[in-house]
């Protein structure tokens, strides 16, 4: 059918201009799915079983919760009063809307959206077709950032006709090509003091003539003081989790390339909790929150793990009220700062 081929193009085009090296889940991923759903028929379609309707369907993320998903199915396994298999295509436009972060194990959804079914009615040789409108819920649980299996219903009515049908369905996906992470500010080079004419002094300043050639020199050209200077990182995380959050890779990354370039410098990762829940419960958490960016310093960005420690606070530290919302959303976090000498 040209559909299917219409649609299978689409998929292909989108997998070969998509890397599957970035980071998965957020905006900008892609979603492609394998899924089948039982279709609870009507009773005016008179049809003698529901019908079991396997297909596919590819979807992106316009915003990290917001995904426009298209997908294509056909009718099986229905058979018509007098006994006559009925077949038949939906094609789906659908929006969908996900909770919690990108990131999370479980992403709860709620969907809208509208289809087109063409069908043989009643196994004739003529072709039914409907436009439903579309509104469901499910849940999508996330293996590792790439692949998750998903599980829901639609409620589906039958704009043509005015009745309403049922479609629980379960899947399984791949996602990728999402959260590409903000790229670090370039670190200016040092000015050095030129000695064009051989003299041994700097000759490209006014304030300190005397200064000696190819040492580092400050905006005024005089020899740069040695100071110091800092890094700090502060990561926030969602209640009750310990998965860092796509926003934070950013300021995760600016503190590796800062120890990267001062390469005697060590850091260690302090992790915290608000003050819910026991209090060995909460220790546990913070461990776990300072270890997880730990990884990402480690792993992802390649500080050697000698160069960082780990270590978790509870609830023991907080720099915000307990007692509200928002001062406990502050003290869900990991610090850590980098100082160095610079030359």
């Amino acid at each position: 059918m040209k559909l299917k081929n219409t649609l299978g193009l689409a998929i292909g085009s989108l997998i070969a201009a998509t890397s599957i090296g970035a980071l998965a889940q957020g905006q900008g991923a892609v979603e492609i799915e394998g899924y089948a759903k039982k279709q609870y028929f009507d009773s005016d379609r008179n049809f003698k079983n529901d019908g079991i309707l396997p297909g596919g369907s590819i979807g992106y993320f316009l915003t990290d919760d917001v995904e426009l998903r298209l997908a294509y199915d056909e009718v099986h396994n229905a058979r018509a009063n007098d006994g006559k298999n009925v077949k038949g295509a939906n094609t789906a436009l659908d929006a969908l809307y996900h909770f919690n972060n990108p990131g999370d194990m479980l992403r709860p959804y709620v969907s809208g959206g509208f289809s087109d079914q063409s069908i043989d009615q009643n196994g004739s040789n003529g072709r039914n077709r409907s436009t439903f409108a579309n509104v469901g819920g499910g849940a999508k649980l996330y293996f590792t950032d790439n692949f998750y299996a998903r599980a829901g219903v639609e409620a589906q009515y039958n704009i043509d006709q005015g009745n309403t049908e049922w479609a629980p369905s379960v899947g399984i996906g791949v996602n990728f090509g999402g959260g590409s992470k903000p790229a670090a500010a370039p670190v200016p080079a040092p000015e050095v003091c030129s000695d064009s004419d051989n003299d041994g002094v700097c000759d490209n300043v006014d304030k300190c003539p005397d200064t000696p050639a190819n040492v580092t020199v400050d905006a005024d050209g005089c020899p740069a003081v040695a100071e110091v200077v800092r890094v700090e990182l502060d990561v926030k995380f969602d209640f009750d989790k310990s998965v860092v959050k796509p926003n934070s890779y950013g300021d995760i990354k600016n503190l590796a390339d800062f120890m990267k370039q001062y390469p005697s410098t060590s850091t260690t990762v302090e992790g915290h909790t608000d003050s819910v829940g026991p209090d060995a419960y909460n220790q546990k958490l913070s461990e776990r929150r300072a270890n997880a960016v730990k990884q990402v310093l480690t792993n992802q960005y390649g500080v050697e793990s000698s160069r960082v420690q780990s270590v978790g606070y509870g609830e023991s530290r907080p720099v915000a009220d307990n007692k509200t919302d928002a001062g406990r959303a502050v003290n869900r976090r990991v610090e850590a700062q980098v100082e160095a000498q610079a030359k």
